[in-house]
């Protein structure tokens, strides 16, 4: 038990770790952005764009700081973390948490959805095709290879044009509503689901040659009882390694995803604060981004567990 407990102890430090590190790359790109912070601030708040001299700038840099030291800046940015500071935004005079948490539930509730999406898609080919005969195993495998290699962009487009405008089946503009969310959710997980189906295939077959599994078919196990009882549980192992850092990705995808289907979330909030050079938000959904990893990567651990216990035992001997 105490081995446990040290050990999840360590994943907590290094994740900390992890989001110190995503932290200060984050605060030492925005000083190497070309230009002075408070001139490019000033311009976008009175919209014109020239040389202000440092009198007129004098209030900008005293509120936000910019003419104190680096390391004092640094300091600042880094313990504001901690206390879920995550700065002011420039352009909305308001905390960036609050413009990021007010977000934030759209777009954890699209990458969630099409987490699970693409997992049942991925299970369900990988059970109906592999080892099904030369025909299914060959359609399988050409359609995790298809779908993996599409660009989320591309997906989104297609259905949009296809389901919502020529159709009609779908609203262009979907919002947040449940039938709305159907093409976004789709457009994720579809490319997801082929790379975590060319992931799960390989292992499945190696699992289907193992003596156990004729044990358990000379027991008079059906064929579809013994791949879901016994061999779809060893291969999802390298599926759910990759999944956290899945979740991240369509975190990432969803930024794409939002604008395309004009739904709200943290990439509408993102594309305007790029446009708008609105620097600490920016630097809030980067954060957000990393620690959507580091917690990813810790249900992982769990879920290891959950699926195999002795790997959790053997981790904390």
């Amino acid at each position: 038990m105490r081995k446990s407990i040290r050990r999840i102890g360590f994943k907590v430090a290094a994740s900390v770790v992890v989001i110190v590190a995503a932290a200060s790359v984050t605060f030492f790109a925005q000083l190497a952005v070309p230009g002075d912070r408070a001139t490019a601030l000033m311009n976008l708040q009175t919209g014109q764009d020239k040389a202000w001299t440092p009198e007129e700038l004098a209030p900008l840099n005293e509120r936000y700081g910019f003419d104190d030291p680096i390391a004092v800046q640094y300091l600042d940015y880094v313990t504001g973390l901690f206390r879920g500071d995550l700065g002011t935004s420039y352009t909305q005079k308001r905390p960036v948490t609050e413009v990021i948490g007010g977000q934030l539930l759209p777009s954890l509730t699209l990458t969630v959805a099409a987490l699970a999406v693409a997992w049942l898609l991925a299970l369900g080919i990988t059970l109906l095709t592999v080892k099904r005969g030369r025909v299914l195993s060959g359609l399988g495998s050409a359609w995790e290879a298809l779908t993996a290699s599409l660009p989320h962009y591309w997906v989104g487009v297609v259905l949009l044009v296809v389901f919502a405008v020529q159709l009609r089946m779908f609203p262009i503009i979907g919002g947040t509503s449940a039938w709305g969310t159907v093409l976004p959710v789709l457009t994720l997980a579809v490319p997801l689901a082929g790379f975590l189906g060319q992931v799960t295939r390989d292992e499945f077959v190696h699992v289907l040659d193992q003596p156990f599994v004729t044990t358990a078919r000379t027991r008079g196990m059906s064929d579809l009882s013994v791949r879901l009882r016994h061999v779809l549980r060893h291969a999802v192992l390298p599926a759910v390694t990759l999944s956290g850092w899945a979740l991240g990705a369509l975190v990432s995808g969803a930024v794409i995803t939002e604008n395309i289907f004009g739904r709200p979330g943290i990439g509408q909030v993102l594309v305007t604060a790029v446009n708008t050079r609105d620097l600490p938000t920016v630097s809030g959904i980067v954060l957000v981004v990393a620690a959507v990893y580091v917690v990813a990567n810790l249900l992982v651990d769990l879920a290891y567990a959950v699926i195999d216990p002795r790997l959790a035992a053997a981790g904390a001997r």
